[in-house]
């Protein structure tokens, strides 16, 4: 029997029309522009308005549009599988919305949380489901609303984050292409250093938990910026050297758009893969937590089938996978697809403390 794998064959995505700039944030908390491109990078981030408007709104968009795309009946997907920091509700699940307004009405639902891996554990999750021979046609859908929990009285954290959502249907396929190879750990040392505190069970909202602002994320930038720039270089040189590839293999590296002086000092260390280009694209959108892939402006989107060319090795720094369509659009799902035809990826999973 051929050996079964998964690979993408359509992608979707919903990023919100509300813009808030460096100059609308330099308006709540005492920083300016040259601050934070100097410090982090991103110019913008696209945020979700609306009173009671949470992921669902993103996902139902981003997931109606990959089922448009790729001319799919949702009667006949079989899971739906959210990753979120922020789901609507506690429960019921975030994915059970979305599946129930896009008329996904036959599939299993459930949510993950993986915070900045999110994505990267989902398909990892979603690709196994498809190597099982059980299912053959998954819907891994990654997202936040992350600046329900963003703390505007923050400077440190408060330019960082954004709101966006994406999705991609995991087929099964006997050629060898997919997602091939994945290297995912969590070693927990980061605990203390990046969390929101309260709001769970160990500590369930209180009127002191919603005074002290434990409600909001909290980071300990330098402990973050050391763990996650080794720990992604390591990675990254550990499954391009288990694959057999070299730099010259690799044509691009999709890292988690955490902020542009992770990406650069994470470049550097890679050393023999140091000439690899790196494709950022944090400037437009902030952090979104579950997964970068999904938020590409039209105009990086368009730069990126100017540079790729078919059969080239791209690095996602999330998972190893070779897919036929995979980097996300907001504006060119169609071209991406076709031009990702039987493109090869090579990624690793990007580690956070």
């Amino acid at each position: 029997m051929d050996k079964i794998n998964a690979v993408i064959t359509g992608v979707g995505g919903y990023v919100p029309e509300d813009v808030l700039t460096n100059e609308d944030i330099s308006k709540m908390v005492d920083t300016t522009d040259e601050w934070i491109m100097t410090r982090v990078g991103i110019k913008e981030r696209r945020i979700l308005k609306g009173e009671g408007v949470g992921l669902s709104y993103m996902g139902i968009r981003a997931v109606k549009q990959l089922l448009e795309k790729t001319n799919l009946n949702p009667e006949e997907v079989e899971v739906v599988l959210t990753a979120t920091t922020t789901p609507d509700h506690h429960f019921p699940t975030t994915s059970s919305i979305i599946a129930y307004h896009t008329g996904c009405k036959n599939a299993m639902t459930f949510d993950m949380q993986g915070a900045c891996a999110g994505f990267l554990y989902a398909l990892e999750t979603g690709a196994n489901y498809i190597r099982s021979g059980r299912y053959k046609k998954v819907v891994v859908v990654s997202g936040d609303k992350m600046t329900s929990i963003t703390d505007y009285q923050d400077r440190s954290t408060c330019p960082l984050f954004g709101d966006a959502c994406g999705a991609v249907l995991l087929e099964p396929t006997t050629e060898e292409f997919g997602v091939l190879d994945t290297i995912l750990r969590t070693d927990g040392v980061g605990y203390p250093h990046l969390i929101m505190k309260s709001g769970g069970s160990a500590y369930p909202p209180s009127h002191e938990t919603v005074d002290n602002r434990e409600h909001f994320v909290y980071q300990d930038g330098r402990v973050v910026f050391k763990y996650a720039v080794s720990y992604m270089a390591d990675v990254a040189a550990e499954i391009a050297e288990k694959n057999g590839l070299t730099h010259d293999d690799i044509a691009w590296i999709v890292p988690h758009q955490a902020n542009l002086r992770i990406i650069d000092a994470t470049a550097k260390r890679l050393g023999h893969l140091q000439t690899t280009v790196f494709f950022v694209f944090v400037n437009g959108h902030g952090i979104v937590t579950d997964g970068v892939f999904r938020t590409v402006r039209n105009d990086e989107c368009l730069n990126v089938l100017q540079v790729i060319h078919i059969q080239q090795n791209i690095s996602l720094c999330g998972c190893v996978c070779q897919q036929r369509a995979a980097v996300m659009a907001e504006e060119c799902w169609s071209d991406l697809s076709d031009f990702f035809a039987n493109v090869r990826y090579i990624g690793v999973i990007l580690a956070a403390p």
